[in-house]
C-alpha cells in the first residue's frame, strides 16, 4: 500500500490549540495503527517548541489519504497555517 506524508507547519500562536487538542489527536494516530509509519511535532530552533507535524500513514490513493488527514483532531481545530499531502517513498529503515 502506498504510503502519503502530511506536512502541517502551525499557525503562529496556536501552542494553546495544540495543547488543547493533543490528546484526541494522539487518539487518532493510535487509531491508524499500523498504517500509521511515523508520527510526531517539528519543533524551533530551540529544540522544544511544537511548530509543526510529520505524520506518515499507508492509504490506498492521494484522495483516500487527504480523507483520513481530513479527520485529524489537529485539522478539525485549525492549528496549521498550512499543510502539504504527497506520496512518500520510504527508501531507507532502520
Amino acid at each position: 500500500m502506498p504510503l502519503y506524508v502530511l506536512y502541517g507547519l502551525d499557525k503562529p500562536g496556536a501552542v494553546e490549540i495544540r495543547k488543547a487538542t493533543r490528546q484526541s489527536h494522539l487518539d487518532w494516530i493510535e487509531s491508524l495503527r499500523p498504517r500509521v509509519k511515523i508520527a510526531g511535532p517539528m519543533l524551533a530552533d530551540d529544540g522544544a517548541t511544537p511548530i509543526g507535524s510529520v505524520v506518515v500513514i499507508e492509504a490506498d490513493s492521494l484522495d483516500a489519504a487527504k480523507a483520513e488527514f481530513g479527520k485529524d483532531p489537529y485539522a478539525a481545530a485549525s492549528l496549521w497555517l498550512s499543510t502539504s499531502i504527497k506520496q512518500f517513498n520510504w527508501v531507507v529503515k532502520q
